[in-house]
C-alpha cells in the first residue's frame, strides 16, 4: 500500500508544515511520496533532501533581505519573491539545497501548479530538483498579481493553488492509498471569494481560464477540503492542521513569527506521533 504526504500552501502558513515535515524526519516516519502545492512544494521539498530545519532557518536568515520578498523586488524585477534569489542564489550558494540526498530518495517528490491557458492544475514530478525543476518549484509559488508568468516546458504556469490547493484526489488517483494531509488552516476554516478579483481580471486578461478559475477557488477549496474530512473519517487519511488560525502575514518577515508557526506545527506533529504511526501500518 503506496503511503502519501500531501501538503497545503498558504504562503509563510507554511512554516507550520516545515515544523511538520522536521519532526517527521527525526522520529523516521517516511512515504513512498509527497505533493506540495505552494509553499507546501519550496519548504516541503527538504522532506525528500533530509535537511532537518533548513526552510526555518533560511527564512528567518533572509526575511529581511530585500531580494528574497519585498516590494522593491517586485518593482524591479516583476517578482514579490526574487526569482533568482530564492530559486538560484539560496539554494545553489547560500544555503544549499542536498540536490544528492533528494536525488537519491526513492520518495517521489510532485509539484501542483496552475496552467494559465487552460485553468487547469499540472501535477509535475521532481526527480533531481536540478535548475529545471527548481523552475517549476517557482511556477507552483508564483502567486497572481505579484508574480511573473512562469514559462517553462511549453506551458504558461502560476501558483498551484489557484486551481487544485488539496490534492489529496490527485494523488489517492495515482495509487497513494494511505496519505498524511497537512493543512495550513484549522478544520473550521472557510474560504470566501477572492477580494482581488477586479485586479486579477485585469492582470490575467491575456489568460481569460485561469481568471475563471480564480473566481470558483472558494468553491473548489471549500469541495477539497469537505473532501479530505470525509477521507478522514472514513479512515482513509490522517489530517494534521492548526488547532486556530496561525495569524501570520502572506509575507511575514519577523523571524519571531515564522518561529511562532513553525513551533506550532512541532508541537501538533509530536501531539499526533503515536496517532500517525498506528495509521500508517
Amino acid at each position: 500500500m503506496q503511503k502519501g504526504l500531501v501538503m497545503e500552501g498558504g504562503a509563510m502558513r507554511g512554516m507550520f508544515t516545515a515544523g511538520v515535515c522536521d519532526v517527521l524526519l527525526e522520529n523516521g516516519i517516511d512515504f513512498d511520496g509527497a505533493i506540495g502545492v505552494s509553499a507546501g512544494a519550496t519548504f516541503g521539498c527538504n522532506f525528500k533532501s533530509k535537511q532537518i530545519g533548513r526552510a526555518i532557518r533560511y527564512n528567518k536568515r533572509f526575511s529581511h533581505n530585500w531580494r528574497y520578498c519585498s516590494f522593491r523586488s517586485f518593482f524591479l524585477t516583476g517578482d514579490l519573491y526574487g526569482a533568482d534569489f530564492c530559486y538560484n542564489q539560496l539554494p545553489n550558494k547560500l544555503d544549499i539545497f542536498d540536490t544528492e540526498t533528494y536525488s537519491a530518495n526513492p520518495l517521489k517528490f510532485y509539484v501542483v501548479a496552475s496552467d494559465c491557458r487552460t485553468g487547469q492544475p499540472v501535477i509535475k514530478e521532481l526527480k533531481t530538483c536540478d535548475q529545471n525543476d527548481l523552475t517549476w518549484m517557482r511556477a507552483s509559488a508564483s502567486m497572481p498579481l505579484v508574480s511573473h508568468v512562469v514559462k517553462i516546458d511549453g506551458y504558461e504556469l502560476l501558483d498551484g493553488g489557484m486551481t487544485e490547493s488539496i490534492p489529496l484526489k490527485a494523488f489517492e488517483d495515482m495509487g497513494y492509498e494511505k496519505n498524511l494531509v497537512v493543512l495550513t488552516q484549522p478544520r473550521d476554516f472557510v474560504k470566501e471569494p477572492s477580494s482581488s478579483l477586479a485586479l486579477m481580471k485585469l492582470a490575467l486578461r491575456k489568460y481569460p481560464k485561469i481568471y475563471e478559475a480564480m473566481t470558483r477557488r472558494h468553491e473548489v477549496y471549500n469541495q477539497e477540503k469537505a473532501y479530505v474530512f470525509e477521507q478522514e473519517a472514513a479512515g482513509k487519511c490522517f489530517v494534521i492542521c492548526p488547532e486556530a488560525p496561525l495569524r501570520i502575514s502572506r509575507t511575514e518577515k519577523e523571524p519571531d513569527e515564522l518561529q511562532r508557526v513553525y513551533d506550532l506545527g512541532r508541537a501538533e506533529m509530536q501531539k499526533k506521533l503515536e496517532e500517525l504511526r498506528a495509521f500508517l501500518v
